[in-house]
């Protein structure tokens, strides 16, 4: 049997990673924003958003990037950063929750840091345009979550606005898991595959 040299070795898809690692760790926490179970702390979630969330998700960015995957690298490097830098705002020892002991600052300045990814989010829906339908979803889906969210924290009284942000971000993670599910199952490796659409490109 011939042993073949590194030229001959092909990436591996880093999408389902990214994907299946985002759609975890943000149903968790959408359960914790509807309150499932009578659950209202969201610590439970740090370990998955420095674990998967985060590491998990920043691993598949940086594959991406040398797949020459321009958007999947944005995408995935970013939302990892987001699940770190959320991560950091519950963790008692860095003193974020600290410095606003007190005020009502909290709610404002967590509305601050949902409204940045609610425009950056916005920004990948119209980049996913050309891609496929299941990623379209994705992304529009993430987008209100965000949204919800972020009205939920600029007006805290407003419980079920925050309890609807946990509402799509459960459907939002049930699309990362069903399009995840899609890249690790190809046609030529499968017994079934996933459609999700392919929508046309610029000629």
């Amino acid at each position: 049997m011939a042993i073949q040299g590194p030229g001959h070795r092909k990436f591996g898809n880093p999408g389902p990673l990214g994907l299946i690692s985002f759609a975890s760790t943000t149903l968790i926490l959408s359960l914790v924003n509807v309150n499932a179970r009578g659950v209202k702390e969201p610590n439970i979630v740090i370990g998955m958003a420095l674990g998967v969330g985060g590491l998990a998700q920043l691993l598949a960015g940086m594959w991406e990037f040398a797949c020459g995957n321009t958007f999947g690298a944005t995408a995935f490097s970013s939302y990892g950063g987001f699940w770190f830098a959320y991560a950091s705002v519950l963790i008692p020892g860095t003193g974020i929750l600290d410095a606003y002991n007190g005020t009502t600052d909290l709610d404002n300045a967590l509305g601050f840091f949902l409204l940045a990814w609610f425009i950056f989010t916005f920004i990948m829906l119209m980049a996913s345009l050309r891609s496929n339908l299941g990623l379209v979803f994705l992304f529009f889906f993430l987008d209100l979550t965000f949204m919800f969210l972020m009205i939920g924290s600029f007006l805290p009284a407003k419980v079920n606005i925050t309890k609807a942000g946990g509402g799509f971000g459960i459907v939002t993670a049930f699309i990362a898991y069903y399009v995840g599910a899609s890249e690790l199952i190809p046609r030529e490796a499968g017994y079934f595959t996933l459609p999700v659409y392919q929508l046309p490109r610029r000629d």
